[in-house]
Formats: structure tokens, sequence, C-alpha cells
């Protein structure tokens, strides 16, 4: 299986925003990503498993409410 790695720039169109909001998450350390050399970089993987995640929080603290 090889896997697929995604520039700051696709991931931002994958998941529907800005590229200065992914570099903002990269910073603080609120998305999964690794460095090459310079580069930030994001496997699909881990940003479909980070959606997953970030979707059960959602439903945990509306079912709290």
């Amino acid at each position: 299986m090889q896997r697929r790695t995604l520039t700051v720039k696709e991931t931002a169109d994958y998941l529907g925003l800005c590229e200065d909001t992914i570099y903002n998450m990269v910073r603080e350390k609120q998305i999964p990503h690794f460095r090459s050399r310079r580069r930030i970089l994001f496997t699909v993987e881990a940003i479909d498993s980070w959606i997953r995640d970030q979707e059960d929080k959602a439903m945990r603290m509306e079912e709290a409410m």
C-alpha cells in the first residue's frame, strides 16, 4: 500500500480551509503532520483519521449537553 502525502495547499483544498489556517493548525500542533526537510507534509490516512476523531469529539460534546 502506497502512502499518499499532501502539501499544505493540497491539505487546505482537501479540508476546504485556507492555507493560513493549515499553517496555524500546524504551529499549534492541532493537525497531524510531519516535516521532510523544510516541507510540511500530511498523509491522507492521518488526515482522514483526524477528521473522524474531530467528528467523534463533536458528537460526544453534543451528547453531553
